[in-house]
């Protein structure tokens, strides 16, 4: 037989609630820690008054009664008795008592108190006991006492009160009501103000609860006063303290961590968060005497104490609750803080990885112990690259997820989840030692195991070493040539340096070694970072000094052409054009308005509009003005006929001048460059009056040519084409109907070729020789043709 006992599936009953936990007997104490809040309660083998041993519903029942409480363990077995019996009987010197359970259901007997327990007992035997630290209150009747029970959230079922009716004693001096409910109150949990506050902090910012509160200490409980509600917390249910710093260095986390939580409404806070700026101070005085300062806090407290706000409320919580307070460990980002900046569902806040867990602040608060981690996973993050999703899971079948981890913060993450022997999820893990971690020791303390996941990586460090000839690292690896599915499939431009290879290929050297390739790595990432965004930036200025070189071409283009309809538009309208008829309205407003203006010296024009309007909706004979417009429109009719009639010349002389067709010919070429001349003239030959031959195709692209040649003997065809449609014009009046409609059509297609010449000598010239080399052969074949 050893020296300890280990009993890891044992479950205590707290409020109703079965917590389960871890057991250990050792020679010198008895250890429990709760598995749900991490909490370890001990006392001492000294402490011990009696061990009993009692049969419940399910298994049996090991009960260690102390002078001032009683601790109650289940879930052992019958065949443990003689092993439990033999240590505590050798180690404690305690022999260990059986207990027989009243079973005959009957509702009247004896009460006895015992601790702070109530036992009620039938013919001697327990039928049932009430720890009564479970009451939260006691009243009394005639004969009656009732006590009612705080409620657990955690309790399937839970008791609400419990009645006792207790019958008047003639021979005893006392009342045994007034009795029993003295007896049941003073071992209550029952909270009642009484005396003065240790000290009191006012308008301290809470974040959870949210609001501002004045926080009152008293001896055993805190009291929270805000202007809409109270709490009043047991320091018995503060589980832990923690003190940390904001990302940005200039604010304090002071977080209580509380089982059971206070209530508001339906709302349960499991945490107490308290903000503090970094450079407030306050200065605080205690109610307490110097004794009682010695006596009780052993020197912990000063009767005045001054310094950071932070700071003097910390040393207020630990010293007054008992509890140690936990600050962030060795933790460092890659921005230099304790923190990493992720985000909870829809809540942003910090993750700060602590010696012993991990806690997540502030909404929601999450706390979450090393103890209680299956694994944790690096998660490529769904919408970015530049993050990672890193996710928790927990023995109870929980899975946290903190999204939006940024990517520089891997390699640090990742390093500290190794050297906390945390497990990390790997598709290719083919089991091994599990990490343990030290069971009964706090989540406050530090302590832990060989790792066995540290091992497995350095061997498949070293698998990968051996099997890459060339010894390459991180810096050489390039997705485009490894073709790297991951980066394929999520990543059209993948990074040129993959973390995760770099922390798994970093496992396999020194702790030394490992963090001079990390800064060696992050060096060459940020170099290359740099150089990619040089790129970029040089070819963004290129883009945009080809989009502006583009943009100036046309905008000259639209100005040399357009820039003439842009004026007819702007200045279309005609001056002699007839205006509009006023009516009747308005004939009359011209007559009345200087009147109105002597009337109301210094009215504005709409004022004056207003009131002509509501001058003339009073006028009931309107038939003057009525005519006077009648008249007026009539006028205008006849002055539009007369106009129109003038205008329809005028734009059949408009469209005969040498001036509009000049201004067609301006504006055909645009769609001219898009013909192509055809060198075959032979077929297109047709005869003309001065004897040479030239085709339709040759005269509108080479007619330039015959334009630009000097004088002499030249055939009509090479005069401007003005002269050849007088001529049909002239052949039109004096020739048949057949010649008539041949003349018209040759005056139509000499026009179309007409609009297709150059406007310009110096275009002409320019044309001419681009396609001197182009009409070559059909203008051989034209000169033959003339010879002859």
């Amino acid at each position: 037989m050893g020296d300890s006992q280990d009993y890891p599936d044992v479950v205590q009953e707290i409020r109703g609630a079965l917590n389960p936990g871890r057991l250990k007997l050792q020679s010198g104490g008895v250890y429990f820690k709760n598995m749900k809040t991490g909490k370890v309660d001990q006392f001492q083998s000294s402490d011990l008054l009696k061990v009993q041993w009692l049969k419940r519903a399910r298994g049996y029942c090991l009960k260690f009664v102390l002078e001032s409480s009683i601790h109650r363990f289940d879930g052992f077995k019958e065949s443990d008795f003689e092993k439990l019996a033999a240590f505590i009987s050798n180690h404690y010197a305690i022999s260990v008592e059986k207990l027989d359970i009243s079973l005959k259901g009957w509702n009247w007997g004896k009460s006895e108190f015992e601790a702070n327990s109530l036992n009620f007992k039938v013919d001697n035997n327990v039928a049932f006991e009430i720890p009564l630290s479970n009451v939260t209150n006691s009243t009394t009747g005639k004969n009656e006492v009732t006590i009612e029970f705080h409620q657990n959230d955690d309790a399937a079922v839970s008791l609400m009160e419990v009645r006792f009716y207790i019958p008047p004693d003639p021979d005893s001096e006392k009342d045994p009501v007034v009795e029993f409910h003295k007896t049941v109150m003073e071992n209550a949990d029952v909270i009642e103000i009484s005396g003065e506050s240790i000290c009191t902090l006012q308008e301290i910012q809470c974040l959870t609860p949210r609001g501002r509160y004045d926080l009152k200490l008293f001896p055993s409980f805190l009291q929270l006063h805000g202007k809409t509600f109270d709490f009043k917390i047991p320091y018995q249910t503060i589980l832990r303290l923690f003190l940390l710093t904001h990302k940005d260095n200039r604010q304090m986390y002071f977080v209580v961590s509380l089982d059971p939580p206070i209530k508001q409404g339906q709302t349960r806070y499991h945490f107490l968060i308290l903000l503090f700026q970094k450079e407030d101070e306050m200065q605080l005085e205690l109610n307490l005497s110097q004794e009682e300062i010695d006596s009780k806090y052993e020197g912990k407290l000063q009767k005045e104490m001054n310094g950071p706000e932070y700071e003097v409320i910390s040393k207020v919580f630990k010293a007054i609750t008992g509890r140690k307070i936990t600050v962030p460990g060795s933790f460092v980002s890659h921005h230099g803080a304790q923190a990493v900046s992720c985000s909870y569902k829809a809540a942003t806040g910090l993750l700060y990885p602590l010696e012993r867990g991990f806690i997540f602040v502030y909404k929601p608060p999450i706390h979450i112990r090393f103890d209680e981690i299956v694994n944790v996973n690096f998660a490529r993050s769904a919408g970015s690259t530049r993050s990672f999703d890193f996710e928790v899971d927990t023995q109870t079948g929980a899975s946290y997820t903190f999204v939006g981890v940024e990517k520089d913060e891997y390699g640090k993450l990742y390093d500290f989840v190794k050297g906390k022997n945390l497990k990390v999820k790997n598709i290719g893990d083919k089991g091994g030692k599990a990490v343990s971690y030290n069971e009964m020791s706090d989540s406050d303390e530090e302590g832990g195991d060989h790792d066995a996941y540290l091992e497995r990586m350095k061997r498949e460090g070293k698998d990968r070493e051996e099997e890459d000839s060339d010894d390459s690292s991180d810096e050489s690896f390039n997705p485009g040539e490894s073709g790297s599915e991951v980066a394929e499939e999520y990543d059209s431009n993948p990074p040129t340096t993959s973390d995760s290879d770099s922390d798994y290929s970093g496992a396999s050297s020194d702790g030394q070694e490992e963090g001079s390739d990390a800064e060696e790595r992050r060096r060459l990432r940020e170099e290359k970072k740099k150089e990619k965004e040089e790129k970029r930036e040089q070819k963004r200025k290129e883009k945009e000094e080809k989009e502006k070189a583009k943009a100036s071409k046309p905008k000259k283009k639209k100005d040399s052409e357009g820039g003439s309809s842009r004026k007819r538009k702007a200045g279309g309208k005609d001056p002699n054009k007839p205006k509009r008829p006023q009516s009747a309205y308005f004939i009359w407003l011209n007559e009345h308005r200087e009147g109105m203006k002597e009337e109301f010296p210094g009215i504005s024009v709409t004022d004056l509009s207003k009131k002509a309007g509501e001058r003339w909706k009073e006028v009931t004979d309107k038939s003057e003005w009525e005519e006077k417009a009648k008249i007026a429109k009539e006028e205008y009719q006849v002055a539009m006929q007369e106009y129109n009639k003038n205008k329809g010349s005028d734009d059949e002389d408009m469209d005969d001048s040498p001036k509009s067709k000049s201004k067609s010919s301006k504006s055909k070429p645009k769609a001219s460059p898009k013909k192509k001349p055809k060198p075959e003239t032979s077929s297109a030959v047709a005869p003309v009056s001065s004897g040479t031959f030239k085709s339709k195709e040759y005269i509108s692209s080479s007619g330039s040519n015959s334009g630009s040649s000097s004088g002499g003997e030249g055939s009509e065809s090479d005069k401007p084409l003005t002269k050849l449609a007088k001529k049909a014009k002239a052949k039109k009046a004096k020739g048949s109907p057949e010649k008539v409609s041949a003349a018209s059509g040759s005056e139509g297609g000499e026009e179309e070729e007409e609009e297709e010449k150059p406007s310009s000598p110096a275009a002409e010239e320019s044309d001419a020789e681009d396609k001197k080399e182009e009409s070559g052969s059909a203008a051989s074949a034209s000169e033959a043709s003339g010879s002859e």
